[in-house]
C-alpha cells in the first residue's frame, strides 16, 4: 500500500522521483491506483494552480520541440522551474507511442530546473493525454511555475489543449506555399499568439513576410476578448531569437487577464468541461468493457445495418443497458 502522506510531502519538497511515481500512479488504468491518485491529488490541490500554463501547437515540422527546448532553457535561465508535458500520438492499432521528447529537447533533458514528461495520448480527447490535467497539477504542487503543454498538432488536440491552458500559442512555418491557405480558422480563433518559427538565416525574410500576412488575416476576425488582440511575432527555435519578446507577450496577457479575474474564471470553466469529458470517457469505457453490452452491440449494429431496426431504437436499447 502506498503511503500517500509521505508521497505527497515528498512531492511538495520537490523530489523528482516522487513526482514521477505520482504521475505513473495517475496514468495507471487500475481502479485501485486511480483511487489512490485521486486521493493524492485532493491532498495536493491547495498547492497547485499557481503556474503559468501555456499550450503550444503547430503542424509537424514546424519545430515545436526545438522551440520548446529553447524557450524552456530561456525561462530556467530567468529563474523559472519549467515542466514540459509532451503529448505523443498513440498508435490506434497497437496503443504504443514514440515517447522520444527527451531526445528532442536535449538542453531541457539535463536542466535541473526542468522536468519533461512525455505522455501517450491513448486516443482520447483528440490526442491529449487523458491524465495531462492531473500531471499538470502534480507538477505545480512540486514547485514548477511554468507548464508547457505540447500538442500532437492534429485533429481536436488543439481545442483540448486550449481547454487545459491559460495561453495558447500557435507556431507557423514560413515558406509553406500560400501561408494564408494553411490557416485553420478554428485554430486561429483559439490562438492567443501566432509565432512564425525558423526566422533565422535565409528564412528570416520569408518569416517576416508570412507574419505580415497573418497580421492582415487576423484583422478579418473579431478578437475573442476586448482585452487582447492576437499578436504575431517571428522567432527562431534554433537560435533563440525573438523568444524574449514572445515571453513578454505571454506575461502581458497574463497581467491583463489576471487583473480582471479572468484567468481564475477560465480555469473554473475548464474544470467543468473536463468533468464532462471524463464522464464521456467513462461511458465509452463501459460500452467497450461491459460483457453484456459487448455481446449485444454487434447484433444491434447488424440489425441497424440491415434495416431491421432504426438507429434510434438501437441507441435506446444501449442507453437502457447503461442505466440511462
Amino acid at each position: 500500500m502506498i503511503d500517500l502522506n509521505a508521497l505527497g510531502n515528498a512531492i511538495l519538497a520537490g523530489e523528482r522521483a516522487a513526482l514521477a511515481r505520482a504521475i505513473t500512479l495517475a496514468e495507471s488504468r487500475r481502479a485501485d491506483h486511480r483511487e489512490q491518485a485521486q486521493a493524492l491529488l485532493q491532498k495536493l490541490l491547495p498547492h497547485a494552480g499557481k503556474a503559468i500554463r501555456v499550450g503550444i501547437t503547430g503542424v509537424p515540422g514546424v519545430g515545436k520541440s526545438t522551440t520548446i527546448d529553447a524557450l524552456g532553457s530561456y525561462l530556467t535561465g530567468l529563474g523559472h522551474k519549467v515542466a514540459v508535458l509532451a503529448v505523443d500520438p498513440s498508435s490506434t492499432r497497437t496503443g504504443g507511442s514514440i515517447l522520444g521528447d527527451k531526445t528532442r529537447m536535449a538542453r531541457l533533458a539535463v536542466d535541473p530546473a526542468a522536468y519533461i514528461r512525455p505522455s501517450p495520448s491513448s486516443g482520447t480527447l483528440g490526442g491529449v493525454a487523458a491524465k495531462t490535467r492531473e500531471t499538470m497539477l502534480l507538477c505545480e504542487a512540486a514547485g514548477f511555475d511554468v507548464v508547457l503543454v505540447e500538442t500532437v498538432g492534429v485533429g481536436q488536440s488543439e481545442t483540448a489543449v486550449a481547454d487545459l491552458t491559460d495561453f495558447f500559442l500557435v507556431l507557423m512555418l514560413p515558406n509553406a506555399g500560400d501561408e494564408l491557405q494553411g490557416i485553420k480558422k478554428g485554430i486561429i480563433e483559439l490562438a492567443d499568439m501566432i509565432a512564425v518559427n525558423k526566422a533565422d538565416g535565409a528564412g528570416a525574410t520569408a518569416a517576416r513576410a508570412a507574419a505580415a500576412q497573418y497580421k492582415a488575416a487576423l484583422h478579418i476576425l473579431a478578437p475573442a476578448s476586448a482585452l487582447w488582440s492576437t499578436p504575431v511575432v517571428t522567432v527562431s527555435g534554433l537560435t533563440g531569437d525573438g523568444l524574449d519578446k514572445l515571453w513578454d507577450k505571454i506575461g502581458e496577457h497574463r497581467a491583463r487577464f489576471e487583473a480582471k479575474g479572468l484567468i481564475a474564471e477560465k480555469r473554473r470553466q475548464q474544470d467543468v468541461k473536463w468533468m464532462w469529458a471524463m464522464v464521456q470517457d467513462r461511458l465509452q469505457a463501459k460500452l467497450r468493457h461491459d460483457p453484456a453490452l459487448k455481446a449485444r452491440t454487434p447484433k444491434l449494429e447488424a440489425a441497424v445495418a440491415s434495416g431491421e431496426m432504426t438507429p434510434t431504437l438501437a441507441a435506446d436499447e444501449i442507453a437502457r443497458a447503461l442505466g440511462l
